[in-house]
């Protein structure tokens, strides 16, 4: 992408998922990656990432309110539309969820639509390695990778670390890594289907 200014001068919007990870309590460094590249940035969490950021931190720094559920039937739209959406960190039951289909969270349901709308979407996966292992999320990322979403994971990017030591490894994790993915992300990749 030449940058998330479309030629009519607008920012783009992007969609900063966190999920239920302790890593989340840090969403706003690529909340500030991102803004710094010229994004509009609104964050949505899992119901279980919504338990590690601070919510009025990030809703004065991006301006837009943190969402977590659903609105009710016949309320208005808060956030404007995304562009693109970088889903970070990611879990292993969001991966594994989303990879199939299951909409239980306003997260998912956002994912799923989008990814039929055919908008860019970027996955940073945060697990220990003893659940980076199990066969369903090995098989969700090849299937998510597959429908065109940028899977940015493996060692390479950030080596999954011992089960209980997430907090000990998380100087380490690169925000900047699902930015990245989602440069030359200028048009929408074909939808699914």
């Amino acid at each position: 992408m030449t940058g998330p200014h479309p030629s009519g001068g607008q920012r783009r919007v992007l969609y900063v998922i966190a999920c239920g990870s302790p890593l989340a309590r840090h969403v706003g460094r690529v909340v500030d990656l991102a803004q710094r590249e010229g994004w509009t940035v609104c964050v949505v969490t899992t119901p279980d990432g919504a338990k590690f950021v601070d919510r009025a931190a990030l809703a004065r720094q991006t301006g837009h309110p943190v969402r977590t559920h659903y609105k009710n039937p016949g309320d208005r739209d808060v956030l404007p539309s995304a562009d693109a959406m970088l889903v970070c960190p990611a879990t292993v039951n969001t991966v594994n969820k989303w990879a199939v289909g299951i909409t239980d969270t306003l997260a998912l349901g956002l994912l799923i639509e989008a990814q039929g709308l055919g908008v860019p979407i970027a996955a940073v996966p945060y697990t220990n390695e003893a659940m980076a292992r199990h066969p369903a999320f090995q098989a969700s990322l090849e299937r998510l990778a597959g429908w065109g979403v940028r899977v940015v994971f493996g060692d390479h990017v950030v080596r999954p670390h011992p089960p209980g030591t997430g907090d000990r490894h998380a100087a380490g994790f690169p925000w900047d890594a699902g930015l990245a993915a989602l440069r030359g992300a200028d048009r929408p990749v074909s939808p699914v289907g």
